[in-house]
């Protein structure tokens, strides 16, 4: 009985270590900045970063000389149906974390369980809009056409694919308003590989500012104030 006490106190001692490292991390680690690296090219496509407190997207043009991201992500796989879009934000994350914990208040245990230990299956968000306005939660950068490119090659490996090439739509009524769908997507989720970690690897890979490692939205924000 003893024995048993004295695991089972370890055991509980070991998660508690784990969890406080976890959050110690969490905090300090964004603290360190990757710096942007300036390709020498005119900064001209405008490319957003925003959060709705939960899951960072990483914002770009709907259409530009270099992607159309309207024939990879139809207008007509939202509800709106509308083609007058501007801008098309795309996310990566844990799927059941996606459709049922649109806010934090609909967290349940099981999805954050899951979730945090490479349990469920990943997906896309994506979500259109008409016009974009920065603020505390949303912000702008404007980079290269290289830089957009490499950016662009980064979103568009994460998407699960059929035979034909095209994004695998998530048929589902989960979405959060009338302008967003989701579709199936690669890798795993887990508490070491966020939502936030995947957009602050997209801006490493577009070679701009981000943090070393974040597993939330206000690593990146940090170096965006």
């Amino acid at each position: 009985m003893k024995k048993m006490l004295l695991l089972i106190i370890k055991a509980i001692g070991i998660i508690v270590g784990i969890v406080v490292l976890y959050v110690a991390l969490g905090y300090f680690l964004p603290f360190i900045e990757v710096s942007a690296k300036d390709d020498g090219q005119k900064k001209e496509i405008p490319v957003y970063i925003y959060t709705n407190g939960v899951h960072t997207d990483i914002v770009m043009p709907v259409k530009n000389e270099i992607q159309d991201w309207s024939t990879k992500i139809p207008f007509s796989n939202t509800k709106s149906k509308s083609t007058d879009y501007n801008y098309v934000g795309v996310g990566w994350g844990d799927k059941g974390f996606y459709l049922d914990t649109p806010t934090w208040a609909d967290l349940k245990f099981s999805t954050a369980f899951k979730a945090a230990f490479w349990l469920s299956e990943s997906a896309m968000h994506c979500t259109f809009y008409k016009t974009m306005k920065e603020g505390d939660d949303c912000k702008k950068i404007m980079i290269s056409k290289d830089q957009y490119k490499k950016l662009v090659d980064f979103v568009d490996a994460k998407f699960d694919k059929n035979q034909n090439g095209n994004y695998n739509l998530v048929p589902t009524n989960a979405v959060y308003g009338n302008d967003d769908a989701f579709y199936d997507a690669q890798g795993k989720y887990s508490f070491l590989n966020t939502c936030n970690t995947w957009a602050n690897d997209a801006l490493k890979a577009a070679d701009q500012k981000a943090a070393f490692w974040t597993p939330s939205g206000y690593g990146i924000f940090l170096h965006y104030k």
